[in-house]
């Protein structure tokens, strides 16, 4: 299997001077590629990225020089990132996906996401230890030692504020899988915990997200105050604007940091997580509400549950969009029509159950996905919907007295 590890780099000037113009070659690359792939297409031929990086390594001897001061894969890997993003726009244009369509690959601009990559096909670069050797440059020092052990493929450079870093692909076996103590547990995302869980992870029941967004407010204001004022093309401005960089980049790292955390504790301790589909894109069009919702990051907790899952041996169980987690009774299956969003308390008309509004969605997401795990053989389900009677089950089943106890205990819960 294939895994990333992104690293900080920490590079002399002769060696920052070095990536900054490999960032510009490859931008220059890409640019250029994209253009002509433009006018090949309306001239009604059928551009390709292997015509055009053979058309680049003929003419850039005489035309652009200065491309031979950093290595060749910075223009290659490039063209080649600009085939790809070709193939993800037809491809999603002829059949859009669930997550959007790719769109229409658009020029690179200069200081917005630098970077450069090399591939490792012919030993290009290679990893010893804290340091990496690059083509041309030689070798850079790496803040940590590469965690993942197996054949480096390729290597991408990146540049975040003032700082470097290297992501390396690594070929590596699959990991032995995870023996996670308990069976299920739903997960509610919300604005004032992040996540309320079913059942206690660590003792506990609700987290409280970083809200590093909402943290930094006031400092974001004044440094965009700051560079406003400064004039265009001036040091001083240079100098605001890497400041105000540098306090995106650590709001990104506290946020990225506490999303790591959460979701590699779940998927090591529970073998089934019960999520919602949210749409987030339509919560923010509530402008009290879309500061808060960007500053969570449900979206990226998401995938990282999704891709962490396959690697620990878990599964991730999405309930259906429409599917009343916070209307529907934990206890009875009852459904209120109406619930306003101030009512932090959820109160059946039915049962009379008293309960914590969160918890009692996140507890209707883990019978979603104990439900999804008792029934075997491929026998079909009632789907996510609760309903007072269940269907009565064929009378072949697996033998899983932890998932059926985990299931049957859900309305006594």
């Amino acid at each position: 299997m294939l895994l990333a590890h992104k690293i900080a780099l920490d590079p002399n000037n002769k060696q920052a001077t070095y990536f900054a113009k490999a960032c510009g070659v490859a931008r220059f690359s890409y640019n250029w590629a994209l253009a002509e792939w433009k006018r090949e297409y309306e001239a009604g031929g059928k551009p390709s990225d292997a015509a055009l990086r053979k058309r680049l390594n003929a003419a850039k001897r005489e035309q652009f020089p200065w491309m031979f001061e950093v290595t060749k894969c910075a223009p290659q890997e490039s063209i080649i990132n600009l085939g790809v993003a070709f193939t993800n726009f037809f491809r999603d244009h002829k059949k859009p996906t669930a997550q959007g369509h790719a769109r229409y690959p658009r020029p690179k601009k200069k200081g917005v996401h630098d970077s450069f990559c090399a591939a490792n096909e012919a030993g290009t670069f290679r990893c010893e230890g804290k340091r990496i050797k690059l083509p041309v440059i030689g070798w850079i020092r790496m803040r940590e030692a590469l965690r993942f052990n197996g054949t480096p493929k390729y290597a991408t450079i990146t540049r975040e504020a003032d700082r470097w870093f290297a992501s390396v692909l690594v070929e590596t076996p699959e990991p032995g899988k995870v023996q996670q103590p308990f069976v299920a547990v739903g997960v509610d995302l919300g604005v004032v915990d992040f996540a309320s869980l079913s059942r206690p992870l660590t003792g506990q029941m609700k987290f409280k997200g970083p809200k590093a967004h909402k943290a930094q407010l006031a400092r974001l204001r004044r440094y965009n105050k700051a560079l406003a004022r400064k004039k265009s093309g001036s040091a001083n401005r240079r100098k605001a604007r890497m400041r105000l960089a540098r306090l995106h980049a650590r709001i990104a790292n506290v946020r990225n940091d506490y999303l790591h955390k959460l979701s590699t504790a779940l998927v090591r301790n529970y073998q089934v997580v019960g999520i919602e589909d949210l749409n987030a894109s339509g919560m923010m069009r509530n402008r009290r509400l879309a500061r808060s919702i960007m500053d969570e990051g449900f979206w990226a907790f998401r995938r990282m549950l999704e891709y962490k899952a396959r690697l620990y041996g878990a599964r991730v169980v999405v309930a259906d969009r429409f599917y009343p987690s916070s209307k529907a009774c934990s206890c009875c299956g009852s459904i209120k029509q109406t619930l306003s969003l101030s009512a932090r308390r959820f109160v059946c008309s039915d049962c009379r159950a008293d309960v914590d509004r969160d918890e009692n969605a996140a507890r209707n997401l883990e019978y979603v996905a104990v439900s999804s795990t008792v029934l075997a053989c491929g026998e079909e389900r009632s789907g996510t919907a609760r309903k007072s009677r269940v269907k009565r089950a064929s009378m072949k089943q697996e033998d899983s007295s932890a998932s059926i106890g985990a299931a049957s205990t859900m309305r006594a819960a």
